[in-house]
Parts: structure tokens; C-alpha cells; sequence
């Protein structure tokens, strides 16, 4: 007999149930979103026997109440769900404990949520073409900000030598000290039991990585059938086909909550300055010791980064790396002060029209009210 899903195996818990306290006498249910439709989501809704999965629409109120696009509900969020005859409307996103995303790919300088309410971020990589520790660096930064625990998988370790392997994982440990590094291979089944440990009631993990590193395939075993549909591997590039299309939470009967992302082309950062410094510590306590507060890092005289790299003590990639992030971070601040001028230009202008145009009624009623 099946073990009946309880509200704490989608990770209610009470932090939700505080949240969710002025809606009860709404009527309304709890519910945990499974995936955006873009028009329409996926949920899983709670009554007093069990869970029903409904595609439910989001109430305008909510739509126009949102200050931006990360405000409105994502993959993973709980929301208060209003049931009736037919239909099923989001009348409100409770609070997030955590928060994974990124800065929206292009020029926008937008938040894109990936997952909420997420515990366990665990990117997936190999040793071979998709490893850098540039990019690594920047999942550890969003990873951090998001308030997740971050595990890094280095998969396909049947394509590499156990030195090839070991070496990996000990720069990404030295990376980051507090990140879990775990070395699978899907192919032979090594390091699926500990991956499955993960999977507890109420923890939800998002696996992240780019295309062709064998996410799906890991699903597969995890889940023990075809989950989803894994595509031919490239015998040139040795990438797998992109078979992630949307985003999409998986509740697994034995416990735990898995969520499967499109493969990430780029790790755009949304995060800011002060996780930025806590993400390079080591950088930060060096450039301390600059003979100048405003050091540039570059040719400045008395640089202790230019000293530490002629040293061998500081990798110069780690280096480029800190100052390419702290540019771009720099520059989408700069972006969204331009956005929030627009934004108050927009609304003094409207503001203006609106009192102008009441005059103008208030005027036309004058003129039109007979006179005694």
C-alpha cells in the first residue's frame, strides 16, 4: 500500500502555516506550485484527505500588485489557492524562505527566479569541456545569496581517470570550503546512493548545469524509471542533447522533492556586493593590504593582489574572475537605478496627467452647473 503524502513531504512547514493563518477563514487552500505553464501553473493542492494536482491561473490582483517579475509566483512557491466549480486562482504568494536565481539573460537588469523555497542546489559538471572554475564561481555566489546548501556533482567519471577526477574535486573544494563535492558516474550507478540521501521528506533540490552533463539521465536513476527522455549523445562534443524543456517539480513517493532545470547557458549574477566579497574572502583580506584604499588591482603601485600573483600565492584566473563579476554586478546596479528613474518618471507623468485631467473635469462641471 502507497504511504499517503503528507503536507510536510512538500516541505510545508510552519513558517507556511503562520503565513498562510489569514487566509484560512478565506476558505482557501494551500498549495505548492510544480511548474509555470506560462500561461496557466502546475500545483499540487492540499485538502482535508489528500493532494489533487490542478493547473490553476494567477488572480490580477496578485499580477498587478507584483513590483516586478521575481515577485510573482515560480516553480517551488506556496500559494494561497482560491477552488471552486471549474476553476482554481492563485489569490496570493505566501513569503520564501529561500530563493535561487539569477539576473534575466540579454541587457535586462531583472531578477529570473529559478526555483523557490529550494534547500539543496546541486550543480552538475564533469571534468572534461563543461568544467571551469569561473563559472563555478559564479553558482557559488547566487548559491550563497539564495540562502541554499550548495553540492556540486562531478559526473561522467567513467569518461575520466580517477587522477582526472580527484584533481577536480579538490579545486572546487579548495573553491569553496563549504560546498559538498560528490564524483558519479550515472553509466556505472557510482554515487547515486549518496546522491539519494539528499532526498529526504520536505527538502526540495534543484539540479542546475549545462546541457549535455547528464541531468536527466541522473533523474532517470534516481527516480529508478524513464522519467525523462534522454537524447543521443553527440560522438564529436560529447554532449548530450538538451532534453530539459521547462522547469518542473518532481514529489517522489519515497520522500523528497526533486526539480529539474533547462541546461543554463549562462550564469548571469543576481546577487550583491557584500555576498560577492564573503565569495572571495582570500581576494578581500589581500586587497586589504594595498598601499591605496581606491587600488584598481592593475598596475597601481603597492597592489598586494599584483605581489601575491608574482608570488604564485593567488591564481591570476581567480583574480580576473573576482574583477569580472564585481564589473558586472557593478554595471546591473547601474542598470536598475536607470530602471527605477524610468519607473518614478513614469509614475510622477501619470500623476501629473491624472490631476490635470480631474481639473479639467472639475473645470467642464463648473462650467456646466447652472448658475443661480
Amino acid at each position: 500500500m502507497a504511504r499517503k503524502i503528507t503536507r510536510e513531504d512538500l516541505g510545508w512547514n510552519d513558517f507556511f502555516a503562520d503565513a498562510f493563518e489569514p487566509y484560512v477563514k478565506l476558505g482557501w487552500k494551500p498549495a505548492r506550485l510544480l511548474r509555470d505553464n506560462k500561461i496557466s501553473y502546475g500545483c499540487l493542492v492540499f485538502d482535508e484527505k489528500d493532494f489533487d494536482e490542478l493547473d490553476c491561473i494567477l488572480s490580477g490582483k496578485v499580477y498587478h500588485d507584483a513590483e516586478n517579475d521575481a515577485d510573482l509566483p515560480a516553480v517551488g512557491d506556496w500559494v494561497a489557492l482560491e477552488v471552486t466549480e471549474g476553476d482554481a486562482v492563485i489569490r496570493a504568494r505566501l513569503p520564501r524562505q529561500t530563493c535561487f536565481s539569477r539576473k534575466a539573460p540579454g541587457t535586462s537588469s531583472e531578477e529570473q527566479v529559478l526555483v523557490a523555497n529550494v534547500d539543496v542546489v546541486m550543480v552538475v559538471t564533469e571534468p572534461g569541456a563543461d568544467y571551469s572554475l569561473r563559472r563555478m564561481e559564479r553558482y557559488f555566489a547566487i548559491i550563497q545569496r539564495s540562502g541554499a546548501q550548495a553540492v556540486v556533482v562531478l559526473n561522467k567519471a567513467d569518461l575520466f581517470t580517477k587522477v582526472e577526477c580527484a584533481k577536480a574535486a579538490s579545486e572546487i573544494r579548495e573553491l569553496n570550503p563549504y560546498a559538498t563535492v560528490h564524483i558519479t558516474s550515472v553509466l556505472e550507478g557510482q554515487g547515486m546512493k549518496v546522491l539519494r540521501g539528499y532526498l529526504k521528506k520536505g527538502v526540495t533540490v534543484a539540479l542546475i548545469g549545462s546541457s549535455g552533463v547528464g541531468k536527466s539521465a541522473m533523474i532517470n536513476e534516481i527516480l529508478g524509471d524513464e522519467w525523462q527522455w534522454v537524447a543521443d549523445v553527440n560522438e564529436v562534443t560529447g554532449k548530450g542533447r538538451h532534453t530539459t524543456t521547462a522547469r518542473e517539480l518532481i514529489v517522489l513517493p519515497r520522500g523528497g522533492i526533486l526539480v529539474d532545470n533547462p541546461g543554463i547557458k549562462e550564469v548571469q549574477m543576481w546577487t550583491d556586493e557584500t555576498t560577492l566579497r564573503e565569495s572571495f574572502a582570500d581576494i578581500e583580506e589581500l586587497a586589504a593590504q594595498c598601499r591605496y584604499h581606491d587600488c584598481k588591482h592593475g598596475k597601481d603601485a603597492g597592489c598586494a593582489l599584483q605581489a601575491a600573483m608574482a608570488e604564485d600565492k593567488l591564481d591570476p584566473e581567480r583574480l580576473e574572475g573576482f574583477l569580472r563579476l564585481e564589473d558586472e554586478i557593478a554595471k546591473l546596479k547601474k542598470r536598475q537605478r536607470k530602471r527605477q528613474m524610468t519607473v518614478e518618471r513614469i509614475h510622477k507623468r501619470d500623476h501629473k496627467i491624472k490631476a490635470r485631467n480631474r481639473e479639467d473635469r472639475l473645470d467642464i462641471e463648473r462650467d456646466l452647473k447652472p448658475r443661480a
